[in-house]
């Protein structure tokens, strides 16, 4: 098998509503498709950032919660990266986002940091 790229993230959310602001009007993804599923009763919202699909974003009635953060098994966390992380986490902070401290990755000596969707899914901005 030859992975060529990554297709796209799942996330399911507990407030359809508030999610879809979070990551279209907060951090600017592109609404690709969006379709009501009566038989599921749930939403799918195809994401786009800059044009390629990423997020598919799933509203399903009383899932269950994330057990714990970050260190549950499964998803750790989604991460993007930024070209100035003082100016994302300033336009952040404008939309009443939480960030933690800036970080200094050990490795490549580059800062990052995270902040939390709606449902608490931990969000890495990674400056390059």
């Amino acid at each position: 098998m030859e992975i060529e790229k990554l297709h796209h993230i799942a996330i399911i959310c507990s407030d359809y509503r508030k999610s879809k602001h979070f990551y279209t009007e907060i951090l600017g993804f592109e609404i690709g498709s969006e379709i009501y599923r009566t038989e599921r009763k749930s939403y799918k919202l195809d994401l786009l950032l800059n044009g390629q699909y990423l997020i598919e974003l799933f509203s399903f009635p009383n899932p269950s919660n994330r057990p714990t953060r970050p260190e549950a098994t499964g998803l750790r966390h989604i991460c993007f990266s930024v070209k100035d992380i003082g100016n994302a986490m300033e336009y952040l902070r404008s939309k009443n986002v939480v960030t933690e401290p800036i970080r200094i990755d050990e490795h490549t000596g580059r800062k990052f940091t995270f902040f939390s969707d709606p449902d608490d899914l931990p969000i890495e901005i990674y400056e390059i």
